[in-house]
């Protein structure tokens, strides 16, 4: 919900597999699918990108290009922003997805999507595994977290280069269900923090480093944890 907060019209754009395919699904509940392309790395262009098991399909294409050809045009510079998961971060918005946990999985199109993306978009949950968290009114309370850090101060593999990507003039972000973060050249911002999280034993306590923390620190918007539509259709207006 917060990374279909990103989204605006006109935009083509790419969703990975994991978490970032659900924003097709929420973007078809606000109605934000008119002039908006949705795609996968596979072939499809248009239509609402399936999420679990049954992606990378999806419902109602416009059409479906060969992964070979849609890889292509990713390198031709076609995506206005991209959605992707992350397994590492660092200091630096360098990501890792392609060796951890004692695997090497390789990066597939990782490369080609986030490198010529002109917005990139990192999302996932803040610590490895399934933190149980209760939702409020107004954001969240985390009952439960003793899953790994993902926010590392060194990364077993680069996959992405926050610093290739700063001066290249990408726009980078990290979203999470309990904090948001922005790329800078001076390093990862922490932007927005989710209402009733601690920032200390949270957010800096499930980190091996400590981020900058934005002057206009502010919380994440209260309608992400509640039932029902947000309304995006109208902020994008």
């Amino acid at each position: 919900r917060r990374a279909a907060m990103e989204l605006r019209p006109g935009a083509i754009v790419n969703l990975g597999v994991g978490i970032p395919a659900g924003i097709s699904s929420v973007a078809a509940e606000e109605g934000l699918g008119e002039g908006m392309v949705m795609s996968v790395e596979a072939g499809p262009m248009g239509g609402v990108p399936q999420v679990g098991l049954a992606f990378p399909a999806a419902a109602n294409p416009d059409a479906i290009f060969t992964q070979t050809d849609m890889i292509d045009m990713i390198d031709g510079g076609m995506l206005d922003m991209t959605f992707l998961g992350a397994a590492e971060i660092d200091p630096k918005g360098n990501v890792n997805v392609s060796k951890f946990a004692g695997r090497a999985n390789g990066p597939g199109g990782f490369i080609n999507i986030s490198q010529n993306a002109k917005k990139v978009v990192f999302m996932g949950t803040f610590t490895v595994g399934d933190p149980e968290v209760e939702l409020t009114d107004t954001g969240l309370k985390i009952l439960k977290d003793d899953g790994a850090v993902k926010f590392k101060s060194k990364l077993q593999q680069i996959t992405f280069s926050g610093e290739y990507g700063i001066k290249n003039g990408q726009e980078i972000m990290f979203i999470t269900e309990r904090a948001v973060f922005s790329l800078t050249e001076e390093g990862l911002v922490l932007t927005e923090i989710a209402d009733g999280v601690d920032l200390e034993r949270d957010i800096f306590g499930k980190m091996e480093f400590r981020p900058i923390v934005s002057k206009n620190l502010r919380k994440m918007d209260p309608r992400l944890f509640r039932p029902g539509k947000m309304g995006l259709n109208n902020d994008t207006k």
